[in-house]
């Protein structure tokens, strides 16, 4: 790699990630909620005001939070650590690491997902928590959210240069790299793993709460539309599927991979609550009717869609948990031994299945997954741009994702990746990519 490109890479790359993310994360609830979700109104307002000016206006009422935000979000936060710690759940061990070490965890997602559900449920009906608590107080709740992911993020950077938890760490030598990337692969505290933690029990957990809030807050205004109905009705079946499959989610690019710093960890604990639920935020105040029978159809194939990715996510998973001794589709699985060797030098192989729904594409699970962002995403119709904003976030991650996933295979399993290629020659779109 070339001094410049490593230089962007490393450098530009991230510092414009960490430069323009945190706010646009307040810029994005600011246009849904005072703008009516209009990219013009936006743009005047850049162009009469001047940028910096705009952003400044939206951003510093709220960069500190306030009481009620940050109590929120302490609440949350604590009862998460508590229900990892204290909710039932099976010893289960994650992949060997590159250094050699095996992460432990309690498996207990789903029922911390129920419990945190029938918790909300419980507060709200009973007039602890008002309806739209989250909601009317977003703003606020975005910006403590963002400065305590800023300020975590350095503790990270921090411990996984001085108390490391494992021989999974490092760093570079580029302190702004480092932060943003990370220095730990499984940083821990008190026993908690915190990647689990940032990723699983705050940032994919308080997704949900905050669609349920927002549909308690469009029934406080409006009445509840069957549009919002099927919205939350599919993220909710989405999340639900996350946990039942969250020691699948352990085993994946992010887990293994991804290092414990502001991609990740910010990225699930800001952008996660704030973009992947924006479409929902945006129909509080722009209720859908659909009427029965349509609403129903767009229900049902949103989960038709979750469940399909479901379906492929847990057939490579069983298949290498049984050690191929099982059935994908009726039949027995059609599957490739691939050898690798750890960074400690021992020898160990994987199982790559390339039958079932990993015979169609080597990542056609993905094109599930976008189509059931835009089945909850569709309720908001095609009037404005920005309610659509994650859809097309969601398909260049993926798409991104597959690449990334693809080089790193070719990487660890060499000829026997050449043979998956060759047996299944595209990435994600059958025929065309």
């Amino acid at each position: 790699m070339s001094t410049s490109l490593r230089f962007a890479r490393h450098t530009l790359g991230p510092l414009g990630l960490m430069a323009t993310c945190p706010p646009f994360v307040l810029l994005l609830w600011y246009t849904h909620t005072e703008l009516d979700g209009s990219l013009l109104t936006l743009g005047q307002m850049f162009a009469t005001e001047g940028v910096a000016a705009t952003l400044a206006t939206i951003w510093l009422p709220h960069v500190l939070g306030s009481s009620t935000a940050w109590g929120i979000l302490g609440a949350f936060a604590a009862v998460q650590l508590a229900f990892m710690r204290l909710l039932p759940g099976a010893r289960w061990e994650g992949p060997v690491t590159p250094a050699g070490n095996v992460p432990v965890y309690k498996a207990n997602g789903p029922f911390a997902f129920a419990v945190t559900v029938a918790l909300w449920f419980g507060l709200t009906v009973s007039g602890v928590l008002s309806m739209g608590l989250l909601y009317d107080n977003l703003g606020d709740v975005l910006g403590a959210l963002n400065l305590f992911a800023l300020v975590f993020c350095a503790f990270l950077y921090a411990k996984g240069r001085w108390f490391p938890s494992s021989t999974d760490s490092g760093h570079t030598g580029n302190p702004m790299f480092d932060y943003y990337w990370g220095t730990e692969l499984y940083p821990r505290v008190l026993g908690f793993d915190l990647k689990q933690f940032t990723n699983c029990r705050f940032g994919m957990m308080i997704w949900p709460i905050l669609c349920l809030d927002y549909a308690a807050a469009q029934a406080a205004r409006s009445g509840l539309s069957d549009g919002m109905v099927v919205a939350v009705g599919v993220q909710l079946f989405y999340v639900a599927k996350f946990f039942w499959w969250e020691t699948g989610y352990l085993r994946s690019l992010d887990i293994m991979h991804d290092r414990a710093g502001f991609y990740i960890c910010w990225g699930c604990l800001v952008w996660v609550p704030s973009v992947y639920t924006q479409s929902t935020m945006f129909l509080v105040t722009h209720p859908v009717n659909y009427g029965l029978p349509l609403a129903a159809t767009f229900l049902l194939l949103g989960i038709a869609c979750v469940t399909m990715n479901y379906l492929a996510d847990a057939d490579r998973q069983r298949v290498r948990a049984t050690g191929g001794q099982t059935t994908v589709w009726g039949r027995a699985p059609e599957l490739i031994v691939a050898p690798y060797t750890t960074e400690g030098g021992e020898k160990k192989e994987n199982l790559l299945l390339v039958s079932g729904w990993w015979g169609i594409a080597r990542h056609f699970h993905y094109l599930p997954e976008i189509a059931g962002a835009s089945f909850w995403t569709l309720p908001v119709g095609f009037g404005h741009a920005l309610p659509w904003f994650y859809v097309i976030f969601l398909t260049i991650l993926l798409f991104d994702r597959a690449r990334r996933d693809d080089a790193r295979c070719a990487a660890k399993y060499g000829a026997s990746w050449d043979e998956y290629r060759r047996r299944v020659p595209y990435k994600v779109i059958p025929g065309i990519y």
